[in-house]
């Protein structure tokens, strides 16, 4: 049996699990890179990366060619009406997101963390190693063990690390399973659409139309589940359906689609302890989704690199100053939109008023530019305008109506409370 020792272990090379890599191998340390997938390999997402993912990306000077901008977004109403949400440029990130096909999108970033000098492995992480008590890494399924003074957890929703390190308590957890397939189209905004299964019963999520760069359109349903993994089969089931929809509405010609791919999301943070010890989780690991349309891309990759940073400015501390990062970065947010979440998904006929509000010809464009920044997260670093003031307004009126709830009370106890988190 081989055994090998590394300063850091990345347990998946996804967006998470690759910018973490390349952070700490640019830093000098030793990083075996594992995932259990040969590469280039597919995902379930709509393929699209936020604003402050492609400020990352720049930052970190990693480019993914074939990728294209994506700016506004239409929102399609229960009613069909469709109201326009602006992208607007930050003090802290660009006026517009990239879509890229998944398949490409991690094959670049896993590249560019082995060309930085991480070690890569294509294994299954199958049994954990202990060493007096503590994760110390894993044996992979070919026979190789590894070990490393810090392992960082990026391997999905389910995540291998996240169990074996008992850091999800699953009876808090929301669940999301999205589907998604490809039509042989072109697509020229993105589209989110508020759909009703019958009169007033929403379902329990949104479906999407989106752009790609090869000219087909990025075609899919995403549903919460809560706590419960029961749900998966309602969004394959469901898909035909809404593809009739969006011919209805006039977005596709088609009148089916590609073969589908589905997977599980965890939103919200809910449930997940994001470090401990010398274990870290990022991205999907994490929880790191947003609870209110379903983006995890660039939480992704923001938390792999927040991730490396720690490890790298004091591996003995990295746990603590990571919690910190997502403590003031991401708490504030989740801790609002997770409860919200929550609420609102076993019932759909309120679901289906909201929608209804929201794309009501006055009520929409009025409040399209605000709800555009508070819905995408991107209230800290937006310029000090109107709606950057509306959106601040939304999300100090969510902190309030859930400042007593338990899942705010569980955010403080097992995160932290953040600056604005309390």
């Amino acid at each position: 049996m081989n055994a090998e020792r590394f300063d850091a272990l990345v347990v998946g090379s996804g967006p998470a699990g690759s910018i973490a890599a390349t952070v700490l191998a640019r830093g000098g340390a030793r990083v075996a890179l594992v995932d259990k997938a040969k590469f280039p390999r597919d995902k379930a997402c709509g393929d699209l990366i936020g604003p402050r993912g492609v400020q990352l990306l720049s930052d970190l000077e990693i480019t993914v060619p074939g990728a294209i901008k994506v700016d506004d977004m239409i929102v399609v109403g229960p009613t069909s009406r469709r109201v326009r949400l602006p992208c607007y440029p930050g003090n802290t990130y660009p006026g517009h997101g990239v879509a890229m096909p998944r398949a490409d999108f991690d094959t670049a970033l896993r590249q560019a963390a082995v060309d930085a000098g991480a070690e890569a492995f294509v294994d299954r992480a199958a049994d954990p190693l202990w060493g007096d008590g503590v994760l110390e890494g894993f044996s992979l399924s070919t026979g190789t063990d590894i070990r490393a003074d810090t392992i960082i957890g990026a391997d999905g929703a389910s995540s291998r690390v996240a169990t074996a390190a008992d850091l999800v308590d699953s009876r808090r957890v929301l669940w999301g399973f999205a589907v998604r397939a490809y039509v042989e189209e072109t697509v020229d905004l993105p589209y989110i659409v508020l759909w009703e299964q019958s009169s007033w019963r929403a379902f329990p999520g949104y479906g999407w139309l989106f752009p790609g760069p090869d000219g087909r359109g990025n075609v899919g349903l995403g549903l919460g589940t809560l706590s419960s993994r029961a749900g998966a089969a309602t969004a394959a089931r469901e898909l035909p359906a809404f593809v009739r929809t969006l011919r209805d509405l006039g977005l596709l010609a088609s009148a089916a689609s590609a073969p589908t791919l589905g997977g599980w999301l965890k939103l919200g943070m809910v449930g997940t302890n994001p470090a401990r010890g010398r274990v870290l989780l990022t991205g999907d690991a994490a929880g790191l989704v947003n609870p209110l349309q379903g983006e995890g891309i660039s939480q992704a990759m923001s938390s792999g690199r927040a991730a490396g940073q720690a490890v790298l400015a004091d591996p003995a501390r990295a746990a603590r100053q990571y919690r910190a990062y997502l403590a003031n970065t991401y708490a504030p947010y989740h801790s609002t939109t997770a409860p919200v979440h929550a609420a609102l998904l076993p019932r759909p006929r309120v679901v289906s008023a909201v929608g209804r509000a929201l794309t009501a010809p006055a009520v929409g464009s009025l409040l399209a530019p605000g709800w555009s920044i508070f819905w995408n997260d991107l209230v800290d670093g937006a310029q000090p305008t109107v709606p950057r003031r509306v959106a601040a307004v939304a999300a100090g009126i969510g902190r309030r109506a859930t400042a007593r709830g338990r899942m705010r009370d569980w955010f403080t106890s097992t995160i932290g409370s953040g600056s604005d988190c309390s």
